[in-house]
């Protein structure tokens, strides 16, 4: 008779396959990572510029030349002689060429983020309807445009600041925790000094010297967000390289580079993996309540922050309170429920042969 093998699972096999049990955390890692990438071709679904345009047998792509950094999106009205100063509405031109051989395809929401009351076809402060689904903000511009483009903003925001706290952190506390002495000691007494520093008031200055940027931003949060990743890697370095495999290695002469890197860092990163989510949550309330503040991205860049300013600003307008809220909402619970799966499949406990 045959024996059946089977192949037993890795250690991250068996992590995924727990991940994947938890359903809220699971689905709720879907479903972000779908939404985020559709984001990443907003402009080919949220957009007032034109799919695709035929005008006297020539044909245009504005919207997808629009999704395409560095190139020119920009069309003039003259080109498709409309009567107007500055760049195509390609709605009134939709509507104009109805039943001619000229013909205009639009996104699926044909309202930019960007769009006010000067385009002749938006309000101040637009109830809910059918046309503009989240109504209009202040300024004339499409709510829910703009609360599409910024969870592509907030999410990208959070998603690099926390990937460079990362780098940084992971680096420096390992690097403490290894070599440990003066160099450990002469760290500490810098993070102390660094970490005294007032970010609030030095993003204030910044703001008011310079305009705040998606880049600027990110600089100015990456110079101190670094500092709590230091002393949870740290901790792990001087536990994991007073064990016998650290000392086999050495005995081996296996270099620096090689311990840390195959050896010690492996077994270092489940408590900062397991944190990875929640990180990303502080990083997307650091930028909403900049922005809310009015020291964040400069204006009309779309913000969850900014909205939600504009709607208290005028509570009767429940529209511009509600969206931003119920957004930040459902994105923040989705990645705490992607955090506490995480920390369940990597919890230790789980696969110790001991339960």
């Amino acid at each position: 008779m045959d024996k059946m093998i089977t192949k037993s699972e890795s250690i991250n096999q068996k992590r995924w396959k727990k991940f994947k049990s938890i359903k809220r955390g699971y689905y709720s890692f879907i479903a972000l990572v779908t939404l985020y990438i559709l984001s990443l071709f907003l402009p080919l679904f949220i957009n007032s510029k034109a799919l695709l345009v035929k005008y006297e047998g020539s044909y245009y792509l504005p919207a997808i030349v629009d999704a395409i950094p560095g190139l020119n999106s920009y069309y003039d009205g003259s080109i498709f002689n409309q009567d107007i100063a500055g760049e195509a509405n390609f709605r009134h031109l939709q509507r104009k060429w109805k039943g001619t051989n000229n013909w205009v395809i639009m996104p699926l929401y044909p309202f930019n983020p960007y769009e006010d009351i000067t385009n002749n076809e938006s309000k101040m402060y637009e109830a809910p309807s059918s046309t503009h689904w989240f109504g209009t903000d202040d300024t004339g511009r499409d709510v829910f445009a703009r609360m599409c483009y910024a969870f592509n903003i907030s999410i990208s925001f959070a998603f690099i600041l926390t990937v460079l706290n990362y780098i940084i952190g992971v680096s420096i506390g390992g690097a403490m925790g290894y070599f440990g002495g003066k160099f450990d000691l002469f760290f500490q007494r810098l993070i102390e000094i660094w970490s005294s520093m007032p970010l609030l008031f030095v993003v204030i200055i910044i703001s008011s010297i310079l305009e705040p940027t998606f880049v600027l931003l990110i600089f100015i949060y990456t110079l101190v967000n670094w500092i709590f990743l230091t002393y949870y890697m740290r901790a792990e370095f001087y536990r994991e390289k007073s064990k016998d495999y650290v000392s086999a290695a050495i005995s081996m002469g296996q270099s620096n580079t090689k311990i840390i890197f195959k050896h010690i860092l492996p077994n270092s990163l489940v408590p900062v993996i397991t944190y990875f989510p929640f990180s990303m949550v502080g990083g997307i309330l650091v930028l909403v309540s900049l922005d809310f503040l009015g020291f964040g991205l400069a204006p009309p860049t779309p913000s969850w922050g900014q909205i939600l300013y504009v709607g208290l600003s005028n509570i009767t307008k429940w529209w511009m309170v509600f969206a931003p809220i119920m957004a930040q909402f459902f994105t923040l619970l989705s990645i705490v429920f992607i955090g506490e799966a995480i920390r369940e499949a990597f919890d230790p406990k789980i696969y110790s042969r001991l339960r």
